[in-house]
């Protein structure tokens, strides 16, 4: 149950954040935009980690996998593309299409266990779940257009 309302606070924190960083792309720029996020991601981050009682950082030269440590490349990148769809697509449309696309990367991850993550087997219910996502936006996305046309 914690799990599940973790996600939910994810989801709507991420939501809010594209929200965020949209209008003060407004007064700036993507990049400046994104680069005061990560910065103030970084900023958080220290404190959190002095108020966890500082654990070993040299962790991060030990890992298997470098190509790992390109979250934080990936996470700029995120915050532009966010930005991006918000602002031509509107909140909740672009939304729906990133918790979609998350949902169905996430699921080919797991089927192909690609980058070291546990290979599940396929399941026609997940895939018919992932269908009636899709077909959910694509009726959300029709909807939208006869209201704005």
């Amino acid at each position: 149950m914690a799990g599940f309302l973790i996600a939910m606070i994810s989801g709507a924190l991420m939501s809010t954040q594209g929200v965020f960083n949209t209008d003060v792309t407004k007064s700036t720029s993507i990049w400046v935009a994104a680069g005061f996020v990560q910065l103030t991601a970084l900023i958080t981050c220290i404190i959190m980690w002095f108020a966890n009682g500082r654990p070993e950082i040299l962790g991060l030269f030990q890992i298997e996998r470098k190509y790992a440590l390109l979250g934080g490349v990936m996470g700029a990148f995120i915050t532009y593309t966010v930005v991006k769809s918000m602002s031509s697509l509107g909140i909740a449309k672009a939304s729906l299409i990133i918790v979609i696309t998350q949902i169905a990367a996430a699921y080919l991850i797991e089927l192909f266990g690609i980058f070291g993550s546990k290979k599940i087997a396929f399941s026609w219910m997940k895939f018919l779940g992932l269908a009636i996502a899709i077909v959910g936006v694509v009726i959300y996305n029709l909807c939208g257009n006869q209201a704005e046309g």
